[in-house]
């Protein structure tokens, strides 16, 4: 979003676009309704509003490690015995992979139950729990502090790495979504495709503006932007987003969806 946010581009775009920030579950919401023309959406929406079509360029993925998708369980229970998953229902689609990770890990019929995520009181109320962004990352930064807290020993699995290692593909999150009918003019994802091209080539300045948003060190922040997030959707990330709709029609977790090219708005 830094031509959006930032000069000199910001006054342009803001005379083109009209910005609403909100969950990605609540984009989706928007998007169908009628109320939104884009919006950045789990891709699991897409199985849901077989309308939408996909910006090309751009995507929010990770080929490794993310550190903001967790699922954190008791070291005394294993996966395949847990009874219950607490899980933060901000991003449908990463409570989708989770179901698809537990079908591998022989669990396929837990429930989840969904809550605000706030890691203490989720764990109070089932043996596991899904936390997903900034309460993610903040998770990991409190490990230490929260076993001394506590003394309870907990595993904090990466879903997106423990997506790529069983499955071998990418773990992508959102796209761009539209559901304007009809040819779109090219120069919206252009729009889009530059303002990513120019975050990247700010990591510096995006680092010191989220240390001071964030009780995060500066060198997780520069890890998290330029490490474990990928913003390219190519064709890598194309395929992840194949088997990921594919799997997930198998196990009946999501309605069968055809993802082809002829999603994406060119």
């Amino acid at each position: 979003m830094w031509d959006f946010e930032h000069p000199p581009l910001s006054a342009a775009l803001a005379a083109r676009y009209r910005i609403d920030w909100m969950l990605p579950s609540e984009c989706a919401d928007r998007l169908a309704s009628g109320a939104a023309d884009i919006g950045l959406v789990p891709i699991a929406s897409l199985a849901a509003m077989p309308g939408l079509r996909i910006l090309p360029g751009c995507t929010i993925a990770s080929k490794g490690r993310v550190r903001s998708l967790l699922l954190v369980r008791r070291a005394s229970q294993p996966l395949a015995g847990l009874h219950t998953v607490a899980a933060d229902t901000a991003s449908r689609t990463t409570v989708t992979y989770a179901r698809l990770l537990f079908q591998k890990w022989g669990n396929p019929d837990v429930p989840f139950l969904p809550m605000t995520a706030d890691l203490d009181a989720m764990l109070e109320r089932a043996d596991a729990a899904i936390v997903i962004g900034d309460p993610a990352l903040l998770a990991i930064e409190e490990r230490a502090n929260r076993f001394e807290r506590t003394g309870e020993e907990l595993v904090y699995h990466d879903l997106a790495e423990e997506w790529h290692k069983l499955t071998g593909l990418p773990f992508v999150s959102a796209v761009w979504g539209t559901a304007c009918g009809g040819p779109l003019d090219e120069r919206i994802a252009q729009d889009f495709i530059r303002s990513r091209d120019h975050g990247l080539q700010n990591i510096d300045a995006l680092v010191d503006e989220w240390s001071n948003k964030l009780p995060l060190p500066e060198e997780t922040i520069r890890a998290y932007l330029t490490t474990n997030i990928h913003y390219i959707l190519d064709e890598e990330c194309i395929e992840g987003m194949r088997g990921f709709f594919r799997m997930a029609a198998e196990a009946g977790v999501l309605p069968a969806y055809d993802f082809s090219m002829s999603e994406l708005a060119v």
